[in-house]
Order: C-alpha cells, then sequence, then structure tokens
C-alpha cells in the first residue's frame, strides 16, 4: 500500500486534473458560471471518482482484457446514476439545472476513465480509494475557484453573497463561455507560477 497523504497531495496539488493535466475540461468551462456550481459538479464527480476507482480495483484481477473498458464503463455509469438521483432528491432545484446534462456526462468524462485506466486497475482498493479522493478534491477545487473568480468578477458576488459594491463595473463576458477560456487560462499561469516556485 502507497502513502495515503502522499496519493491525496498528487490529486490535489502535483497531478491536478484541471490545472496540471487540463482533463475533463468540458464539465470544467461549462458549468462554473458560479462558485457553487462549481463545488456541485466538482463533489459529484468527486463521489463517482472515489467510488469507481474503489470497486474497478477490487473487480481488476476478474475482468479479461478484452472487456475491461466496457466494464469500467458500467461501474461508473451505475454511479453516476445513483450520484444523479441523489442530487435530484435533495439538491437545490437551481443546482440540478445548472448541472443538467453535465451530470450525465460524468459517465464518459475523460478525468473517471483516465483514473480508472491508469490507476485503479493497476493498484489496490485502498490506494485506489485515495488516489479518487484526491484526483475528485483537486477537481472540485479547482472548479469551485474557476466559479468563484467568474462570479465575482461577472456578477460582483460569490456564492450568491454580494462582495463587490454596485460602482465597481462587471465583467458580463466572464459568465459568458469565453470568460472560461480567460479565467482558466490565467488561473493556469498562477498556478504553474507557485508549483516553479515552490520547487525552487
Amino acid at each position: 500500500m502507497g502513502n495515503p497523504i502522499k496519493i491525496l497531495k498528487n490529486g490535489i496539488i502535483d497531478e491536478n486534473p484541471t490545472f496540471a493535466q487540463v482533463i475533463g475540461m468540458c464539465p470544467t468551462l461549462a458549468v462554473t458560471t458560479s462558485a457553487i456550481n462549481g463545488v456541485g459538479m466538482g463533489l459529484s464527480t468527486l463521489a463517482v471518482l472515489t467510488c469507481s476507482n474503489f470497486v474497478i480495483s477490487v473487480i481488476r484481477k476478474f475482468v479479461p482484457d478484452e472487456a475491461r473498458i466496457p466494464c469500467y464503463v458500467v461501474v461508473i455509469a451505475s454511479f453516476v446514476t445513483i450520484v444523479e438521483m441523489l442530487l435530484k432528491a435533495f439538491a437545490p432545484p437551481s443546482l440540478v439545472d445548472a448541472l443538467g446534462v453535465y451530470i450525465p456526462l460524468i459517465v464518459v468524462n475523460c478525468l473517471i476513465l483516465a483514473r480508472a485506466e491508469a490507476f485503479a486497475g493497476k493498484n489496490d482498493p485502498i490506494d485506489s480509494l485515495f488516489d479518487g479522493l484526491g484526483m475528485g478534491l483537486g477537481f472540485t477545487l479547482a472548479l469551485t475557484v474557476l466559479g468563484a473568480v467568474r462570479e465575482i468578477l461577472g456578477n460582483g458576488s460569490v456564492f450568491g453573497l454580494t462582495i463587490l459594491p454596485e460602482a465597481f463595473p462587471r465583467t458580463i463576458v466572464m459568465i459568458l463561455p469565453p470568460g472560461a477560456f480567460l479565467a482558466l487560462a490565467f488561473l493556469m499561469v498562477i498556478v504553474n507560477l507557485m508549483r516553479g516556485s515552490a520547487k525552487k
């Protein structure tokens, strides 16, 4: 068994899905018009990633190589269905509407499939559980920060609470699709500069 702290740190910082690996961009760019949307999408992905990593690691020795990917997809789809049902039952309707089709699309999120193939399919269940947790936390953190930046600049609020005075000009483009690319680009520059400074 590997070091759980190191595995968590790898997912949150070293190989962050959004800022380091640049995978799972479809939901990252589409739903992060606000911080709460980022949290909702991130936690949904975290739950699916953690559970599917664990189950895939448990069954990996019983699945023939030829049926590997279809089996992984079935496992992932099962957990996505559970998460979608829980969201519809307990999450605010506004969040469910905002996330919309992107929750079912977690099934084909390359982040989930990549971790199933690269880690869970080759490591023991506990390490895979921590890998899913670390990658999920890293993804949630990235989406929340991206959503918060876009919401602050576009609406002057964060988590629905107004923090910028009315006199402060709103940059509406930040909550439109081009704003997602701009915000992500600047955040990636900042994160990479911080990572470079930490290595020195």
